[in-house]
Order: C-alpha cells, then sequence, then structure tokens
C-alpha cells in the first residue's frame, strides 16, 4: 500500500491543531467541490483525496495511529489483537500496553494476513472487521427539500446513496457494510456520513420551519389587499389585513420544510412583513401626504 501524505493534501503539517484541519479541509473542499467544477476530473480526485484526508486527521484516534504507523494505520488495531492472541499461546504475558508493537510483530501480522508461512504455521488466520470511514457530504438546502438518489465516491468506490428529505444540518448516517473491506473474510465496517448544509436561499431554517422576510408597499399595508409571494415550493397568494404593521407575523401552515423520514409532513413558514416607505415622492404625493396629516391632526 502506497503511502500518502495527508498533511501535503491539506496544506498544513503535523503541528495542526483540530481547527487548522477543519479550516484547509473546508477551504479546499468549496474550491474543489463537484458542483463547482462540472466535468473537471482533476477536481473530483482531488475532492476525493481531501475528504480521505480529513477522514483520517479530523478524528484523534485515526490521527494517533496514521501518525505512529503510516500506511499501515488502518491495521494498528488488528496488529495489537494479533500480538495479544500470539502472547497468549505462547503462555507470555502481553505488555504492549497500548504503545503500539515492534516491526516483528507488524511483519507477522501481516504475513498471517496475506497468507506468507507465519500465517500457514499457525494453522488458518483470524478473521478482521474493516475499519469504519467517516465522510462529509456539502448540499444545499434545496437539495433536501425532496428525497433524492446521489453516487457518492468513498475509497474509489461508487456508492448509490438515498437522501431523505429534511436531514438536518451536522447529522449522521450510517451505511453499514460500506467502510473499508475487512481483513481474510471479515466483514467490512461501515460508513458514517455527516451532512454539511449550506444555505443560498432567501428562507432561515429552524428545524421543521421556515422563515422568510416580505417587503410590502405602503398603501397595502395601510389599506389592505392581496399579494404573491414565494413559499419554498412555489407561489403564494395572502390576504393583507388593512393598516398591517411592519414585523408582523404571518404563519402559513404546512408550508414549512419537510420533516424527516415522514413522508407528507411539513413545518410552517412565517412570513414576516416589512413596510417599506415610498421614496422619490410626486408634488402630487406630497400635496395628498400633507393632506392627510392635516386630516389625522384634526382627528386627534
Amino acid at each position: 500500500m502506497e503511502f500518502i501524505d495527508y498533511y501535503k493534501i491539506l496544506g498544513i503539517n503535523k503541528s495542526a491543531t483540530d481547527d487548522d484541519v477543519k479550516k484547509a479541509y473546508r477551504k479546499l473542499a468549496r474550491k474543489f467541490h463537484p458542483d463547482l467544477n462540472p466535468n473537471d476530473t482533476a477536481a473530483k480526485t482531488n475532492f476525493q483525496k481531501i475528504n480521505e484526508a480529513n477522514e483520517v486527521l479530523s478524528d484523534p484516534e485515526k490521527r494517533k495511529k496514521y501518525d505512529q504507523h503510516g500506511k499501515d494505520w488502518q491495521h494498528a488495531d488488528e496488529a495489537k489483537r494479533y500480538q495479544q492472541e500470539r502472547a497468549k499461546q505462547q503462555g507470555q504475558p502481553f505488555t504492549g500496553g497500548g504503545q503500539g508493537f515492534s516491526g516483528n510483530d507488524f511483519s507477522d501480522f501481516f504475513e498471517s494476513m496475506f497468507g506468507g508461512q507465519a500465517g500457514n504455521r499457525r494453522g488458518g488466520q483470524v478473521k478482521y472487521r474493516g475499519q469504519d470511514i467517516s465522510a462529509e457530504l456539502h448540499l444545499d438546502l434545496k437539495d433536501i427539500y425532496t428525497t433524492h438518489k446521489q453516487t457518492l465516491t468513498v475509497n474509489g468506490k461508487s456508492i448509490r446513496l438515498t437522501i431523505p428529505a429534511g436531514v438536518e444540518n451536522g447529522q449522521t448516517i450510517k451505511i453499514a457494510g460500506h467502510g473499508g473491506e475487512g481483513v481474510n473474510g471479515g466483514p467490512n465496517g461501515d460508513l458514517y456520513i455527516t451532512f454539511s448544509i449550506l444555505n443560498s436561499t432567501k428562507f432561515r431554517r429552524e428545524g421543521n420551519n421556515l422563515h422568510t422576510d416580505v417587503e410590502l408597499n405602503l398603501y397595502t399595508a395601510v389599506l389592505g389587499g392581496e399579494v404573491t409571494i414565494d413559499a419554498f415550493d412555489g407561489k403564494v397568494k395572502l390576504t393583507v389585513n388593512p393598516e398591517t404593521q411592519s414585523g408582523t407575523k404571518v404563519k402559513l401552515k404546512g408550508k414549512g420544510f419537510p420533516v424527516y423520514k415522514k413522508d407528507g409532513e411539513f413545518g410552517d413558514l412565517y412570513v414576516t412583513w416589512q413596510v417599506k416607505l415610498p421614496t422619490n415622492l410626486s408634488d402630487k404625493e406630497k400635496e395628498l401626504f400633507t393632506e392627510l396629516s392635516k386630516v389625522n391632526a384634526n382627528g386627534k
């Protein structure tokens, strides 16, 4: 297995903090994201490498193993268990103490896994479960309004994934059996995908509810009337009550965001009216507003 320098891929050094790793990953992920580089195979390859590097360096335990064992870091736990089993068979106490193992131990371990003489001497091979893999999937809010399928490439393998509508930012789902391959016929590990949801819309999401501000001209706010506004899934016609004040909220039941894994259920949409004062008034409009102010003053 060829050694891959994850630090070099992210453009950081070994002394980088967790925040340094996160910042470097997000900067590069945005730069090489496939949505921003359509039909660019080089960008797609870089994006995959960046995700793989982040998967290891953002996990303290994986990063520790990687720093200690290099290209063989994924088999560190298996090698340790092998060392424990060998010590037990030989009637000797295990003194590894979680501090790692020697090069000879590692050599014997890989011989036993891949059919070398050591494996034959022990009369069989031990099955080991594959490593779990973590990945981050970047989507826009509009992408998760409906359930859809998406193909992901993880460790060089394409995975067809159904993304349920209504997933939350930061939510993690498990795809069983799509992690690292098992050793000697052992079960595969699992794939954990964390969603990073960007929002390029004019709606604010709070749980299953959506919020939006809509400008209302002064005349409609005072006299009332009908206006057509944008909801997340289309247009909606609303009745405006006379004398509506700026900041007034209207709730549209069931016009919010879909509820996760509950088909047909939606949150609510809250519309906040923002009354806009007219500008560039004509002389006639100024005259009418002056008359109106006199009427209002006399009325009081």
